[in-house]
């Protein structure tokens, strides 16, 4: 008889002590945004209570063990935070779909101001010295300076395809041969001669 009666006790406290311990599932599910063909990745999804959770992946899917009644929390940056209670009558693999919105804060209109007050940005136009333009001016226009900028500032890139072209014309008229030094020409010295001749008469 007292075989018996702790064999009953025996079963009736692993009984009461298999309900108090919850459940373990495992909870799978993929977290959508307000476009629900577009998967956001890097969602956290834990358990607050215990300090346990994963993020999701590229594809927007996670999977982790969880216990009967936690609450669920899945939280992302931009979106507002959801909470999930996982159910009891759900087997022991449940998968989910959740879908997030989108978290818009509002921010106040804010003035920026150089100057606390008008009466000191009155004082600081009035205390503003500008710049002699005049002087300026004529030493951008210095013969030298100006020289010295030609002869040591670089092509630019319109001078450098201009230059590029000419030397491109260049070749292509020469292909055939060299230019003729019309310098060099006798018939044009004779033509120059000539000419000289001719203005010596008319005097």
């Amino acid at each position: 008889m007292r075989l018996v009666l702790a064999v009953v006790l025996c079963f009736g406290t692993l009984a009461a002590f298999s309900q108090q311990t919850p459940r373990v599932v495992q909870l799978s599910g993929i977290v959508l945004g307000e476009d629900t063909t577009n998967a956001v990745p890097g969602v956290h999804v834990y358990v607050p209570k215990y300090g346990r959770g994963t993020t999701t992946n590229t594809y927007g899917y996670f999977s982790m063990p969880a216990l009967v009644g936690d609450s669920v929390v899945i939280s992302a940056v931009g979106y507002q935070k959801q909470s999930y209670i996982v159910p009891a009558n759900e087997g022991d693999n449940i998968t989910e779909v959740f879908q997030l919105e989108v978290d818009t804060l509002f921010l106040d209109n804010v003035d920026i101001r150089p100057y606390p007050t008008e009466e000191a940005f009155k004082e600081a136009i009035l205390a503003l010295r500008l710049p002699d333009e005049t002087k300026k001016l004529r030493e951008s226009l210095d013969g030298e300076f100006i020289a010295y900028m030609m002869q040591n500032t670089p092509y630019d890139g319109s001078l450098n395809a201009r230059y590029f072209l000419d030397q491109q014309l260049y070749q292509q008229n020469n292909r055939f041969g060299n230019i003729a030094n019309p310098f060099l020409n006798p018939f044009n010295w004779a033509r120059f001669i000539e000419s000289l001749k001719k203005k010596k008469k008319d005097k």
